[in-house]
């Protein structure tokens, strides 16, 4: 395969997770995801943003986000997210602090 094509497929692949991820299953919560996975929404649009800056282009954390969610957080909190139990928060805190502060 050549490496255009590999590129594209990636392409493709990222923007079939972000569907599933934004429209297909809204039901899903982030902080499910980073105790689960080790990674979450937010995780994506940071990586996002990182990439952009590895090729010169700066965006802010806000609008890398909303680049990703398609709308601002507050929207999304809105619309998706709901209450964590305090268990899930401390797991959270766990997943954070393995995956993102030390993990990158």
């Amino acid at each position: 395969m050549d490496p255009q094509t590999e590129i594209e497929l990636q392409a493709a692949a990222f923007r079939r997770l972000q569907k599933h991820l934004m429209q297909d299953r809204t039901d899903v919560q982030n902080i499910d995801l980073m105790n689960l996975a080790g990674f979450c929404r937010n995780c994506l649009s940071r990586w996002y943003q990182e990439a952009a800056a590895e090729q010169g282009i700066e965006i802010g954390k806000t609008e890398a986000r909303e680049h990703f969610y398609g709308m601002t957080m507050d929207d999304w909190k809105a619309n998706h997210q709901t209450e964590a139990s305090p268990q899930k928060q401390a797991d959270f805190e766990r997943a954070f602090e393995q995956n993102v502060t030390r993990g990158g």
